[in-house]
C-alpha cells in the first residue's frame, strides 16, 4: 500500500524543539521517522513524502532511512509550501493512481487505525477519514483541532470553526484519486486548497466517509502537544523509541 505523507510546513509553534518540524525528536526519534515506521506497522510499504520548508535537509534524513528500512521513499518538493495543505497533496497526483493512505508528518498514532481503514471497502471516488468520536480526549487541542460532523457514516461538515460537530479529524485518510479532483474543484470554485475544503466537496455527494475510532493519536503541533505525546509514548500508547531502532 502506498502512503503519502505531508511534511512541508515550517512549524513555528514547535520551533523551540527543533528548527525543522518533521525532524523534531520525540524520545529521540524524529516525527517523520515515527510516522513512517508506524505506517509500515499498519501495512504501508511504499512512501511518497511531500517536503517544503528545508526540504533538502529532510531529504538528506530520509535517503539513508529508506535504505535502513528497505522501503521505497519518493521525495517531492512543494515550492508553494506556505500555502494550504491541499497544494502538497496535489503535488502527488501524477504518482498516485490507485487507493493510498494519506498522513501528516506531525500526527503520531496507533497503527491499528491504519489497519482499520484498510479493512474498509472503498468505492471509486470516495475518501475515508478516521474520525475520533471521543469528545473528551485529553490529547485534543480544542482551539486548533479540525472538527467533523458525521451522520450515518457520512461526513456532513468539516472545519476548525464549525459549531455543530461530533468528532475530530485525525489526519489519517484512505483516499482514491478523487481527492485530487475534489481539491481542484475547491480551488476553482471556492479558492480554497485545504484538505477540509476537498472533503466538503466530496461530502456533498456522500463520497466522504467517516470511520470512527477511539484509538491513540495526537497532532504534535506545539510544545504542549510534544510533551503530551512523549508522556503517552512513555505509557506505551504507541510505539516507544526502543521499538523503532534498527
Amino acid at each position: 500500500m502506498k502512503c503519502l505523507i505531508i511534511a512541508a510546513g515550517k512549524g513555528t509553534r514547535i520551533k523551540s524543539k527543533g528548527e525543522i518540524k518533521p525532524l523534531v525528536p520525540l524520545l529521540g526519534v524524529p516525527l517523520i521517522e515515527r510516522v513512517i515506521r508506524t505506517a509500515m506497522e499498519g501495512g504501508a510499504d511504499e512512501f511518497i513524502i511531500i517536503t517544503g520548508y528545508e526540504g533538502d535537509k529532510i531529504a538528506l534524513f530520509l535517503q539513508p532511512l529508506a535504505k535502513s528500512l528497505n522501503v521505497p521513499i519518493i521525495i517531492i518538493q512543494n515550492n508553494e509550501w506556505q500555502k494550504e495543505n491541499g497544494i502538497s497533496v496535489l503535488n502527488a497526483r501524477d504518482v498516485l493512481r490507485e487507493p493510498f493512505l494519506l498522513l501528516m508528518a506531525d500526527h503520531i498514532f496507533d497503527p491499528a487505525i491504519i489497519r482499520l481503514l484498510m479493512k474498509q471497502t472503498i468505492n471509486k471516488n470516495e475518501v475515508l477519514l478516521a474520525v475520533d468520536t471521543d469528545k473528551t480526549n485529553p490529547l485534543i487541542d480544542m482551539e486548533d483541532v479540525t472538527k467533523v460532523l458525521i451522520q450515518d457514516g457520512n461526513i456532513i461538515d468539516i472545519g476548525k470553526t464549525i459549531d455543530n460537530f461530533n468528532g475530530f479529524d485525525t489526519g489519517i485518510f484512505f483516499c482514491t484519486p478523487a481527492i485530487f479532483t475534489a481539491l481542484n474543484h475547491a480551488k476553482k470554485i471556492d479558492n480554497d486548497t485545504s484538505l477540509s475544503a476537498a472533503i466538503r466537496v466530496l461530502a456533498k455527494n456522500k463520497q466522504a466517509k467517516a470511520i470512527q475510532t477511539h484509538g491513540f493519536w495526537i497532532d504534535v503541533d506545539d510544545e504542549k502537544a510534544c510533551e503530551k505525546a512523549e508522556k503517552a509514548l512513555m505509557k506505551g500508547r504507541a510505539l516507544p523509541a526502543r521499538h523503532l531502532k534498527t
